[in-house]
């Protein structure tokens, strides 16, 4: 944990002086007022967006692979992600605009709960079925949302949702993220109930827990913190998959213990992609959804092939 924390920390000093704008210590120190207003403005707002992000949509993760007691669970393999598109389209439809958060957290949390039940009464041969269910599940809620967005001409309002980049968030318009750190605390202090749930209704009902409430509680959780992610950043695929799964490779499946560890591990992954898509084309920016993707899809497949030859 020191170690992650350390480059946590190094990652973080990169990222407030790595950028088009010139930014230096030297300028901080000199008191120059143009680096201050950027700094304050653009590049700690960044910084902290990402912090957020990162660290929240893995346990958001973390949180989906106990609940659906699946590896390859996550909030962009489980549809989470396209229902809170659908809710921002209704929004958009039936307000007029898409700040509705409580329509876009409750079709996120309903679309969540649909697919948790779904894959939980069918006896799956292998896990890998699961994420494909799920992929199939967000592909057609993406459709629906896409054809509703297309009949009422709102197709470029969802269309951000598509490219996740932090090059556009400054100081006022990130500040629902903060909504992380409730979740994580709320989630490490739920951590033993979570746990319980994961091993099944039976295991759970034993112990004296109401299977149905905890579950709920988890499946807000997750919803919650996606939707959050997606309306102020946009998509960031694979992040809650491929994160949980690091952490329970190297430090076991005790969820309270890696409820941190999942949200600093988080935190460096989507910090590291941001600063290779600020660098690779410099001064240009390649957003960090592409980054993310290669990374996230590659370690995806290895993971299922991984799954399939230990079924076999």
């Amino acid at each position: 944990m020191t170690k992650l924390l350390f480059i946590l920390v190094c990652l973080s000093l990169s990222s407030l002086f790595i950028g088009v704008g010139n930014v230096s210590l030297a300028h901080l120190i000199n008191n120059d007022a143009n680096a201050w207003q950027l700094f304050i403005s653009s590049r700690v707002p960044r910084l902290l967006a990402i912090l957020l992000a990162g660290g929240g949509l893995s346990i958001a993760g973390l949180i989906m692979q106990q609940i659906s007691q699946n590896r390859f669970a996550a909030p962009s393999t489980s549809g989470t992600i396209e229902c809170s598109m659908l809710g921002f389209v209704l929004s958009l439809v039936i307000f007029g605009n898409g700040d509705q958060l409580w329509l876009i957290f409750a079709t996120a949390m309903i679309g969540t709960l649909f697919f948790v039940q779904l894959i939980q009464r069918i006896q799956f041969k292998n896990a890998v079925f699961v994420p494909l269910i799920g992929i199939i599940f967000g592909n057609i809620i993406a459709s629906m949302a896409t054809f509703i967005a297309y009949k009422y001409d709102a197709l470029q309002n969802l269309s951000g949702w598509a490219v996740a980049n932090f090059a556009n968030i400054l100081a006022g318009n990130y500040e629902l993220l903060y909504v992380a750190l409730p979740v994580a605390i709320f989630s490490y202090l739920y951590a033993t109930r979570i746990s319980a749930t994961g091993m099944g209704k039976d295991f759970a009902i034993n112990l004296g827990l109401n299977y149905q409430q905890v579950m709920t509680i988890g499946v807000a959780l997750v919803s919650i913190m996606a939707a959050t992610v997606v309306m102020i950043i946009g998509q960031l695929p694979f992040l809650g998959l491929i994160v949980p799964n690091l952490v329970n490779h190297f430090y076991g499946d005790n969820l309270r213990k890696n409820i941190p560890r999942t949200a600093v591990l988080g935190a460096i992954l989507v910090l590291a992609c941001d600063l290779v898509g600020r660098v690779l084309i410099f001064p240009y920016e390649i957003p960090i959804s592409m980054v993310i993707s290669l990374l996230g899809g590659s370690v995806f497949i290895f993971l299922v092939l991984k799954g399939m030859r230990h079924d076999q």
